[in-house]
């Protein structure tokens, strides 16, 4: 099995880049841990919105961005100077695939909130796309990666607004989705991981990641794990999910209070688009109005849909006028 970033480096026919291996596994370790939290709460052991916000939203960024850092500095090691085609056309196959595997688990799964432009298809799109960076000078790379980082705070448009764009980031708002990678600014990481290996490899520095025979203890581990990553990135949330729901049956978590979840789920929901001040009063009124209006014991039960219920439509675009008209909200 193939690991998740596209590297198949001249150093690794002779003598692997073993430290690299075992970046792969330390990140696979963090996206275990942020899913096993993922589930926790999903599961109702902790409160909704936990693992979207603060602290854990930024654990979950970083591990996106390492990933995508180590298939730039991987596409490096595998196609410069050379793009070796067959090797490269055959990985990128098995991670399209399996990120279609990905979109088609979760369709089902969790059909309001399912993944179609996760990890796996943001490394596939940025593999693609980097083939065009491996021969710029890494300063015009690492130039376009603080493009790609900035361009999301004046490039959003309503125009992006649309599904088909969705992939690329730059909607007014971001679309919900368990698992949102989008290229702008994901495909940065992969643009410094491409400018950071051509640097090392030009002047010949990369001898600092390989290592003589195998590694031992934790390290081999990660190694191993790191070289069949892809694997372990389809493997494990299966089966931390089995684990929990198994313990779920024997000890399930208490029933989380109705308004503590609506308050979470509506404030996630809310921040991707506008500030915390305005989702924390937007919440507020519309749970307010919901309750005046004796709606949101239906909305929870699941006897109301808020996508065509022309009630809740009328009490959301109350509250933002409100809001935004500088009056106090009214329910």
């Amino acid at each position: 099995m193939t690991d998740i970033s596209p590297a198949a480096s001249e150093a690794s026919r002779s003598r692997r880049l073993i430290w690299l291996d075992v970046a792969r596994g330390v990140a696979l370790v963090a996206m275990a841990i942020y899913h096993f939290a993922w589930d926790l709460e999903f599961f109702g052991y902790s409160e909704p919105g936990t693992t979207g916000q603060g602290l854990w939203k930024l654990f979950a960024r970083s591990i996106a961005s390492s990933f995508l850092f180590l298939a730039g500095f991987s596409l490096v090691l595998g196609h410069y100077p050379t793009i070796r085609w067959r090797p490269f056309w055959k990985r990128f196959a098995m991670i399209v695939a399996a990120a279609l595997a990905i979109t088609i688990a979760t369709w089902f799964a969790t059909p309001s909130r399912f993944i179609f432009f996760g990890i796996l298809h943001a490394i596939a799109a940025a593999s693609l796309i980097g083939l065009a960076f491996l021969r710029l000078p890494p300063l015009l790379t690492i130039a376009a990666g603080v493009f790609v980082v900035v361009a999301p705070q004046f490039l959003r448009s309503a125009f992006f607004d649309a599904p088909i764009f969705w992939w690329v980031g730059l909607s007014s708002a971001n679309p919900p989705s368990n698992d949102y990678v989008p290229l702008f600014p994901f495909f940065s990481p992969t643009l410094f991981g491409i400018a950071l290996a051509r640097i090392l490899k030009d002047r010949d520095r990369l001898g600092f990641l390989a290592m003589n025979g195998e590694p031992s203890g934790p390290s081999r581990l990660l190694a191993f794990a790191g070289r069949h990553s892809l694997l372990v990135y389809l493997v494990h949330q299966p089966v931390l999910i089995a684990c929990v729901y198994l313990f779920a049956l024997v000890y399930p978590a208490p029933g989380a209070d109705p308004a503590t979840a609506y308050m979470a789920n509506c404030t996630q929901s809310c921040a991707s688009g506008q500030s915390e001040a305005f989702c924390t009063r937007f919440c507020d009124c519309t749970y307010q109005a919901l309750n005046a209006q004796e709606l949101f014991d239906d909305l929870i039960g699941g006897r109301l849909d808020p996508a065509t219920d022309e009630r809740t439509g009328a009490i959301a675009s109350q509250c933002t006028a409100d809001i935004l008209g500088g009056q106090s909200p009214r329910p």
